[in-house]
């Protein structure tokens, strides 16, 4: 019931003290790093004492009346009973390949949310056409009653899925370059435009995308690697939140020559974690060989059913950092 009145009081804290004179520095992060997490703590606290009473006070009145807002869709009851997808899957290797990578369990039985694939390799990670765009509009009219997500990997979600229009689905998607399976592996990326459209980077990423694109077009290799959050930004400002990858690239400026410096090890999830630096930044046109390397030494110190974080947070930094520096 306090959550509502503690942000508040968070972002109290950061408009008394935030960095309004420097546009660059005007992120909480900064005043967090400034103060140190225990001082930016006890002010929070102050402040939230002072303000906690007030009309943001979250009731159990209050929760319900929001939660009405919420529907459920209208569910099939019988959809569980079509026995149409376990033949699919039975009669069609790619289409259960992409079941596996794209779709999740779903509460209601018989149902399943489906990853709109926008990392296909011939594409900048995230984009989609107009044409594209209307025909998921209508994918969504026709299979998810009218509702499309959109998620922080860049991707598109349809999350109430009947089971037995999954086929049909997938081959609506795959006409439209939308149903590559690749949804967790190193090529479903979080990549920013740097220098191809934002003013504030340093360092191109969308072509460093391309690059790692065409060495990585093996499906069956990322399938096995497994899962591997790949994150790219082109600048500190770290729009592609590369610093909580566990594979994260950061473009960066020597000269005006662009420079890479990846960090490994970072985590977005609820085992939050930021990347620890391998070394010194390489050049531009070696990122992906470097890539390469990181994944050898992957591949050769993991044991059955680790991923890439479980592997380095066993091994750590120095077998990376002795393969690529030496």
């Amino acid at each position: 019931q306090d959550l509502l009145t503690y942000l508040e009081a968070i972002l109290r804290v950061y408009n008394q003290h935030g960095r309004r004179d420097n546009k660059y520095k005007a992120r909480i992060k900064i005043l967090v790093n400034a103060t140190g997490i225990d001082a930016f703590r006890e002010q929070v606290e102050a402040e939230w004492n002072q303000t906690k009473d007030g009309g943001l006070l979250l009731t159990d009145d209050e929760i319900q009346r929001v939660s009405g807002f919420f529907t459920k869709p209208e569910y099939d009851a019988e959809a569980v009973k079509d026995a149409s997808f376990s033949l699919a899957i039975a009669d069609d290797k790619k289409f259960a390949t992409w079941v596996q990578y794209n779709t999740e369990k779903h509460k209601q039985p018989g149902y399943r949310a489906v990853f709109v694939s926008l990392k296909a390799p011939d594409i900048a990670p995230g984009d989609i056409t107009d044409t594209q765009l209307d025909a998921i509009a209508d994918l969504a009219d026709e299979f998810n009653f009218g509702e499309v997500q959109t998620t922080y990997d860049q991707n598109l979600m349809l999350v109430n899925v009947a089971q037995a229009d999954l086929y049909r689905l997938w081959q609506k998607l795959d006409e439209l370059n939308l149903a590559t399976a690749n949804i967790g592996t190193l090529t479903d990326m979080i990549c920013c435009p740097g220098l191809a459209f934002c003013s504030l980077a340093n360092a191109g990423s969308i072509d460093v995308a391309e690059q790692i694109n065409q060495k990585f077009d093996n499906l069956d290799y990322l399938h096995d690697l497994g899962e591997i959050r790949l994150k790219m930004s082109g600048c500190m400002n770290a729009c592609g939140h590369h610093h909580v990858g566990h594979i994260g690239i950061l473009g960066v400026d020597k000269k005006g020559e662009e420079w890479y410096q990846i960090t490994l090890g970072g985590d977005a999830t609820e085992n939050a974690a930021l990347g620890d630096r391998l070394g010194r930044a390489i050049e531009k046109e070696k990122v992906a060989d470097t890539l390469g390397e990181i994944l050898d030494v992957y591949v050769n110190n993991r044991t059955a059913e680790e991923r890439f974080i479980d592997t380095y947070r066993r091994v750590g930094v120095e077998p990376f950092k002795e393969r690529i520096y030496g």
